[in-house]
C-alpha cells in the first residue's frame, strides 16, 4: 500500500517532534502507536506505520468496510471503529489527562492530547494488546468479517497480541500522559488546568442532581442560599480548604439548577462573593489601598470569564487565595474563644441576646470580643445575628403554615414590622412575597452589577455597631 499524491497540508513542528518521541515509546512498549493532527487524522509521515499488519484496526477495514484500498491517512479513519477512537480522544481532551478503552473487538487502546497554547493541536495513541480472553476476540473478529477471515491467518495474526494485566496498561498509559505533557506548549499545564476543571464540574453536577431530585420539573426552584456563604466564612476561617471548595460547589450548583441559562447573572453573584469573601480578609496588614487593587483584580478576572468552567475555576482560585490570608492573619489565640460564641449563638439566635452574653460565653470581655468578632468574622455581631435569623425565617416561610407573626418570634425578632424590615434588607422582598414565590428570589442586578440586596447590606454594615443589638 502506497500512500498516494494526494496533497496534505503541512504537519505541525510540534506532531513532527511526537512522531519522535512516539517511535522511542512504540520500542520501549512493543506497542503500535499514532499521533493525530487537531482534525482528528492520523499525520501523514506515520502512514507506512500505520498500515503495518499489528494495526488492529486494518482488519476491520478490510473485512466490514467493502475491503476498501487504503492509498492514504484519509482511508485509515474510514474505519467502523473509529468513532469509538474520536469519542476516546474527545474524553481525553476533556479530563485533560489519559485515556483507556477497548474496542469491539477486544484490543486495548490509550490516549492523551497535546496542546499549545491552550488549544488542542492533538493527541497520541497507543495499543497492541488484548484485553479479553484470545478466543473471545476470535469469535468477535468471526462475526465482524461473517467469516471471511481465513481461520489459518487469524490464528497467526492473532498470536502477535497477547493479554496484559490492566496495571500494565495503566502504566503505559501514564507514561504516554508524560510524553503528552512534555509535547504539550504553553505557560500553563493545560492538562493540569483540566483536569482541575473536570473535579470542579463534577462536584457542581453531584449538586445539581440533587436538587432536580428535591425540586422535580414544575416546582418552583429554591432562592439563592445565603446560609450557604456563611458555612463558606466559617470553613475558611477554620482553615478547610476541602470543605470551603465543597460547600462552593453546592453554591455554584444552585446557582446553575435556579438559573440554568443567565450567566451574566451567576457571574454578578460571583462578584459579590468575592467581595464579601475578600472584606473577611480585611486584617492591619492589608492596607486599604492593597484590599481595593487585589479586589480590582479578583472582579477582573471573574468579568473576563466566558464561561461556567472558566468562572468556578477562577472563583476556585480565588477563594483559596483569600483563605490563604484569613487562615494566615487570623489570631489563633481566639480561635477557642470564637468557637464557643459561635456555638452559644447556634443554640440561642432564635430568641433576643445580648453582647454581654455572648461575650460571657466567649470568656472575654464585651468590648474586647465585639472588636475580634468584626475582624474574624468580617461583619459586626448584629449582622451575624440578623442574618442567621433571615435565613432560618426564609426556612420556616418555605417549610411551615406558621403566620408571619409566629416566624417572627420564633427567629428572634422584636415583633413582625421589624422582622419585615430586616428580611427586606437581607433578600430584597417581603416576608409575604418571599412565602408566596416559595423562596425563589432572584435580586435585580443594576448597572454597576451589583444586586440589590447586596447593596442594601453593604449601605447596612457601613453603619457603626453601637455593641448591642
Amino acid at each position: 500500500m502506497k500512500d498516494s499524491n494526494r496533497s496534505f497540508p503541512k504537519t505541525n513542528p510540534l506532531l513532527l517532534n511526537a512522531w519522535k518521541v512516539l517511535t522511542a515509546y512504540a520500542k520501549a512498549t512493543n506497542t503500535i502507536v499514532c499521533v493525530v493532527d487537531e482534525n482528528l487524522l492520523p499525520i501523514q509521515e506515520m502512514f507506512v506505520e500505520l498500515v503495518d499488519k499489528k494495526n488492529t484496526c486494518l482488519y476491520c477495514l478490510k473485512y466490514q468496510s467493502n475491503h476498501q484500498e487504503i492509498t492514504n491517512v484519509h482511508d485509515l479513519v474510514c474505519s467502523p471503529c473509529n468513532a469509538i477512537h474520536v469519542q476516546a480522544i474527545k474524553n481525553a481532551h476533556r479530563f485533560g489527562g489519559s485515556y483507556v478503552y477497548m474496542c469491539d473487538m477486544g484490543f486495548m487502546f490509550w490516549t492523551s492530547p497535546i496542546f499549545m497554547n491552550g488549544r488542542f493541536a492533538g493527541a497520541l495513541m497507543a495499543s497492541g494488546f488484548l484485553g479479553t480472553d484470545r478466543q473471545e476476540t476470535i469469535e468477535a473478529l468471526r462475526d465482524m468479517s461473517g467469516g471471511a477471515i481465513p481461520e489459518e491467518e487469524l490464528q497467526e495474526w492473532l498470536s502477535a497480541f497477547s493479554t496484559c494485566e490492566p496495571e500494565r496498561i495503566k502504566a503505559m498509559a501514564e507514561l504516554l500522559l508524560i510524553c503528552a505533557e512534555s509535547l504539550t506548549v504553553g505557560k500553563e499545564d493545560y492538562h493540569e488546568l483540566l483536569r482541575r476543571r473536570a473535579v470542579q464540574q463534577a462536584g457542581i453536577t453531584e449538586q445539581i442532581a440533587l436538587l432536580k431530585d428535591k425540586y422535580p420539573e414544575g416546582i418552583i426552584t429554591p432562592g439563592y442560599p445565603l446560609h450557604k456563604e456563611r458555612m463558606l466564612l466559617a470553613a475558611l476561617r477554620k482553615g478547610d480548604n476541602a470543605m470551603g471548595r465543597k460547600i462552593l460547589n453546592e453554591l455554584l450548583g444552585s446557582l446553575l439548577f435556579s438559573n440554568p441559562d443567565h450567566f451574566k447573572y451567576i457571574q454578578f453573584r460571583s462578584i459579590e462573593l468575592v467581595v464579601l469573601l475578600s472584606r473577611t480578609a480585611i486584617s492591619p496588614g492589608n492596607s486599604e489601598a492593597s484590599l481595593l487593587e487585589t479586589n480590582n483584580q479578583y472582579l477582573q478576572r471573574i468579568q473576563d470569564t466566558r464561561n461556567i468552567e472558566e468562572l468556578t475555576d477562577e472563583l476556585h482560585s480565588i477563594v483559596e487565595n483569600i483563605a490563604g490570608q484569613i487562615f494566615s492573619f487570623r489570631g489563633i489565640r481566639h480561635a477557642a474563644a470564637l468557637r464557643k460564641a459561635e456555638r452559644f449563638i447556634m443554640e440561642n439566635f432564635t430568641h433576643k441576646i445580648s453582647l454581654h452574653k455572648i461575650a460571657a460565653a466567649s470568656g472575654l470581655s464585651a468590648p474586647y470580643f465585639s472588636t475580634i468578632f468584626k475582624e474574624e468574622m468580617g461583619e459586626n455581631l448584629s449582622g451575624y445575628l440578623n442574618r442567621l435569623r433571615v435565613e432560618k425565617a426564609c426556612h420556616m416561610l418555605t417549610e411551615t403554615e406558621l403566620t408571619l407573626s409566629e416566624i417572627a418570634s420564633s427567629c428572634g425578632f422584636e415583633d413582625q414590622s421589624w422582622f419585615s424590615k430586616i428580611f427586606k434588607n437581607y433578600t430584597g422582598i417581603s416576608p409575604g412575597k418571599y412565602r408566596g414565590q416559595g423562596g425563589n428570589t432572584i435580586s435585580e442586578i443594576s448597572e454597576n452589577n451589583f444586586s440589590a440586596d447586596y447593596r442594601t447590606q453593604i449601605e447596612k454594615e457601613k453603619t457603626p455597631n453601637d455593641g448591642s443589638e
